[in-house]
């Protein structure tokens, strides 16, 4: 099934952008032997001067690294669909078109509508160090992202951004596995403990703490109260939306650095990608 809805999306984009370039040709023109993706590299070269450069797997590393080594707070967070869409709740969209398009925020730790936790979320990217942004220009992800930012107040411009699967791409690249061995690690997150068993199982690592569960928004402040009594180098944080908020209260609160883990540690505990690159 799945097999035949990508099939369609394929066909229905390629239809939909060839059509789209078609448009653009005064009357009675063709463009031949030209396709429609050559003629979005032209047209995106043309709007170079506004290209926004995020930060690379190994320049976040880079920036943990020395918050670390120098004992100084960094927090880096990520915004998806999910969180997108809960910022957006009863601002930039109407509630019921985001519970339309958000039937599994409930399953990520929102509940509609919350207005304290869409403001929380809020806070907390204007205080964040380091910000995942989607790359995907779809409605749920670009889309809202830039007029959530407006929405708020914050410029891009003036944010510190990357994307937001740098969880996974620092993963990939092996400088997860470089910036792990020799920290005292805090795990926090529903699949924490299993997250414990196999880090240990795959390196020489050291666990500090584990924090589980996480029932949303609204157990933020024991989250905080147990992280602050723990002695730990680096927190990794899998809790779903409130893994924002979370982070950048251990950066700003306790003087840590915190990585927005996310699914990445479900990846690891199913084995679906194993820890050793």
């Amino acid at each position: 099934m799945q097999k035949v809805q990508d099939a369609a999306y394929q066909a229905g984009y390629a239809e939909g952008v060839e059509e789209t370039v078609a448009s653009q040709l005064p009357p009675y023109t063709v463009l031949p032997d030209i396709g429609a993706n050559e003629v979005i590299a032209a047209g995106v070269s043309a709007y170079r001067e506004h290209w926004l450069q995020l930060l690379r797997p190994e320049e976040v590393h880079g920036r943990m690294a020395h918050a670390l080594a120098v004992g100084q707070p960094l927090s880096v967070v990520r915004l998806g669909d999910g969180e997108l869409l809960a910022l957006a709740h009863d601002t930039v969209l109407p509630l019921e078109e985001v519970r339309q398009k958000g039937r599994f925020l409930s399953t990520a730790g929102m509940q509609l509508p919350d207005p304290q936790a869409r403001d929380m979320l809020a806070d907390s990217l204007r205080m964040a160090g380091i910000i995942g942004i989607p790359h995907s220009r779809l409605p749920t992800f670009q889309g809202l992202l830039f007029p959530v930012l407006r929405y708020y107040g914050l410029s891009y411009r003036s944010l510190t951004l990357t994307t937001s699967t740098m969880n996974y791409a620092l993963h990939e690249h092996g400088l997860l596995q470089q910036l792990l061995p020799g920290k005292r690690l805090l795990l926090i997150g529903n699949r924490a403990p299993e997250l414990a068993n196999t880090l240990l199982a795959s390196a020489s690592l050291t666990i500090a703490g584990v924090i589980s569960p996480v029932r949303g928004f609204s157990d933020i402040p024991r989250v905080m109260q147990e992280a602050a009594i723990c002695e730990f180098d680096l927190a990794l944080v899998a809790s779903g939306i409130p893994a924002v908020v979370i982070c950048e209260r251990i950066a700003s609160q306790l003087g840590k650095v915190a990585l927005d883990f996310g699914h990445l540690a479900d990846k690891l505990v199913s084995g679906e990608i194993p820890y050793a690159r």
